[in-house]
């Protein structure tokens, strides 16, 4: 499964719904996008030294998920098709999304503009 930055931020926060998802997923997959969401919102956070301990222990222990020139294709396919059909969705989401078609994987998500992406299976909790 593709980790979103949402699920990344529930796992911190030790959502027992999340935690319950995560424990039968299987394979988790960071995408570097989310990381550098997580990163740009500790930025301000009050426990911004523990948080990257944190985030820097999940990097080591999944397998991060870059962007590349394949993903690039996948990502131009998937916004012109939104912009097409008219159901936008945030940049960083259509690249999330892109790394979650190339990898062949369900996104982690409680955001259910994903559900706008054509072939994308989404899980919430």
């Amino acid at each position: 499964m593709i980790v979103d930055t949402n699920a990344l931020s529930a796992w911190r926060d030790g959502d027992s719904a999340l935690l319950r998802v995560i424990g039968v997923a299987g394979m988790l997959v960071l995408p570097v996008v989310s990381v550098g969401e997580y990163l740009y919102g500790l930025r301000n956070s009050r426990r911004r030294t523990e948080n990257e301990a944190w985030l820097n222990r999940i990097v080591g222990a999944l397998r991060v998920a870059p962007v590349t020139l394949e993903t690039a294709g996948v990502y131009a396919s998937i916004r012109s098709i939104l912009d097409r059909t008219g159901r936008p969705i945030p940049a960083n989401d259509i690249w999330i999304a892109a790394l979650a078609l190339q990898h062949r994987l369900p996104v982690l998500s409680r955001d259910a503009h994903f559900d706008s992406v054509d072939g994308l299976t989404r899980v919430s909790w």
